[in-house]
């Protein structure tokens, strides 16, 4: 996967990775619908840390998902 360009298909692949990695319950609260190209560099930078950590605290997942919320389209 050549995540240095952006498309659809580049933002689906790290949601649905950032899910897998996070352990994600309400998976339909995050859909790669909800972003756009307009915000792929923050969400590779959200996916980047994500996939280099294998634990996460309680306040991190927190912090993540507010991140996640303000990358969501209007």
């Amino acid at each position: 996967m050549d995540l240095s360009q952006k498309s659809v298909e580049n933002v689906e692949y790290m949601i649905e990775k950032i899910k897998e990695k996070l352990k994600v319950l309400n998976f339909g609260a995050i859909k790669p619908s909800h972003f756009d190209e307009e915000m792929y560099e923050e969400l590779k930078e959200i996916y980047e840390m994500v996939m280099k950590k294998k634990t996460f605290s309680p306040s991190e997942m927190q912090a993540l998902a507010e991140e996640l919320g303000n990358l969501r389209k209007k």
